[in-house]
């Protein structure tokens, strides 16, 4: 007689998934999340490349603790590099060198370091320029924008400290620029020069920013990244106007989808650095040799995501300065370092400026088109001028060497274009946009040119137009009204100065702006 047979147990992995669905704390967070649709429109990956880059910073950053020594002890490089046999460096410099000659695998390791920090700060840039072009930082986003602008500076910071680690001559000039700028701030200026580098230039400053590069700067942007998470997951992701996308309901793929894709992404972004790191070498510090506060090596300048820094600090004639109460203000510092900050500021509240100007509170969970709004779009462009030419600057000498020109030429040239540039790019940007979408609603009403002409019975010509379809139609028309809206009134019928003079600035942005056709019309909105 046969006996019953046992009931199969499922597997630990099966076991372990339904425990933490149906019986953990955070089954009910999982199980939503699972139902949840996600976009997947292209735009998306550059903050999922930028997380992806950290991880892969973070894992090689860990490796290279393991033989690089933090100390500007002098030594003696004794290593395999033959140009630089018996000269005298920090023992930062001679770990380093040590790890891209003696240590299996570490030059490779160190590039892959190297460039994956790049990928996240431009990255990151690139996320930050869909927000604005889109319009994601709206409400409620605002905190969005915020946590994303916030990631970008403290990877520009994190890029730099580890950038100044080797402590070879190209990171030496780096330094050697911050305590000209740091001794340049009056009254605090000495005390914060004498705080960062431990007394007089060059001091030992990796004490300082050997932990923020691996401890301090990397766990805030971890918890970042975390809340950046949280809050997509919160708001639910905006996403672009499409057939059945409404502000209330998110159409994309389900998230189990979604999650592979993410890992492959991970893997490819991950594959894409280490390709790049053994081809491309990134960082020789063994060509420019080891730091000296008393030379810079030709031709040297900042790395790229900094440049627009020194080119501030090019662009302001010599001779900018002056004595007060016994101190000497050097305006060539002051008034560069003062606009970089004004314009970092002005990006990171630049959504609560615009709801300010157009007096938007609704929620917004659906993006734009950059041509949708004409004047964001302008002000972006602007931006990107006036950051450009702040970078160009930084290479105005290599600009020069190369074309053959002179250097004050060029500098001049960029003095101009910094305040002519934005104004220019501002209005032709704009003009294009108001183009763009006079002729989308052209095209949805009347159709796609064919260039087929054709004769009436009356004996005119007139040109063929190929129909649009209802889906087509609706995109090209689907964009909101942005109208300047008029001064409001308080509760004693006085207009308060501030709304006049937001009122004042609504109009003068937002006049001439494309109105979108009434719904009646069939533009199907």
């Amino acid at each position: 007689m046969r006996r019953p047979s046992k009931r199969r147990r499922a597997p630990v992995v099966e076991r372990f998934g339904d425990y933490v669905l149906n019986r953990s704390v955070v089954g009910p967070v999982l199980r939503d999340l699972r139902r949840r649709p996600f976009p997947d429109h292209w735009s998306f990956v550059f903050g999922q490349i930028a997380f992806y880059s950290f991880i892969v910073v973070a894992l090689s950053g860990v490796y290279l603790m393991f033989f690089y020594e933090p100390s500007v002890t002098p030594v003696t490089y004794d290593g395999s590099y033959a140009p630089l046999k018996g000269t005298e460096m920090s023992r930062a410099m001679d770990s380093t060198l040590d790890l891209s000659f003696e240590v299996r695998g570490g030059l490779l390791m160190r590039q892959v370091h190297h460039w994956a920090a790049l990928l996240m700060i431009a990255s990151l840039l690139l996320h930050l320029l869909r927000l604005f072009f889109t319009g994601g930082f709206r409400r409620p986003r605002e905190s969005t924008w915020l946590v994303t602008f916030l990631l970008l500076v403290l990877a520009m910071a994190a890029g730099f400290t580890g950038h100044s680690l080797p402590d070879d001559m190209r990171s030496g000039t780096s330094l050697a620029v911050l305590d000209g700028v740091l001794k340049a701030t009056p009254l605090v200026g000495v005390s914060l020069s004498a705080l960062l580098f431990g007394g007089p230039f060059p001091g030992d400053v990796l004490t300082v920013f050997y932990p923020l590069h691996i401890v301090i700067l990397p766990a805030a942007m971890l918890v970042l990244f975390v809340a950046q998470a949280t809050l997509a997951l919160h708001h639910r992701p905006a996403q672009f106007p499409g057939p059945g996308r409404t502000e209330d309901n998110v159409v994309g793929r389900p998230a189990p989808i979604a999650a592979i894709k993410g890992g492959g992404l991970f893997l490819i972004v991950s594959g894409v650095v280490v390709l790049m790191a053994a081809i491309f070498t990134v960082n020789p510090i063994w060509t420019s040799g080891p730091a000296d506060p008393a030379s810079a090596p030709a031709g040297s300048g900042p790395v790229w995501y900094l440049a627009f820094l020194d080119g501030a600090l090019r662009l302001v004639p010599s001779g900018w300065e002056f004595e007060w109460l016994g101190l000497t203000w050097t305006l060539a510092v002051l008034v560069p370092v003062g606009m970089v900050t004004l314009f970092f500021l002005a990006l990171a509240g630049y959504p609560f400026l615009e709801r300010w100007v157009t007096g938007d509170r609704r929620r917004h969970h659906l993006l734009e088109r950059p041509r949708s709004n004409p004047t964001r779009t302008g002000i972006g462009v602007a931006g990107i001028v006036f950051y450009g030419v702040l970078w160009a600057t930084a290479g105005s000498d290599t600009i020069a060497l190369q074309f053959g020109l002179s250097v004050q030429g060029v500098l001049r040239t960029f003095q101009v274009l910094i305040f002519v540039g934005p104004v220019v790019a501002y209005v032709v940007t704009k003009r294009i946009c108001i183009g763009l979408l006079r002729r989308d609603t052209r095209t949805a009403f009347h159709g796609f040119e064919t260039g087929q002409v054709v004769r009436r019975p009356d004996g005119g010509y007139v040109e063929r137009h190929h129909p649009v379809d209802a889906y087509e139609r609706w995109r090209l028309v689907a964009f909101e009204e942005h109208a300047p809206s008029p001064a409001r009134r308080d509760v004693h019928g006085r207009t308060p100065p501030g709304e006049r003079v937001r009122a004042r600035v609504a109009r003068s942005m937002l006049e001439g702006a494309v109105q979108p056709p009434p719904r009646s019309s069939g533009s199907g909105r």
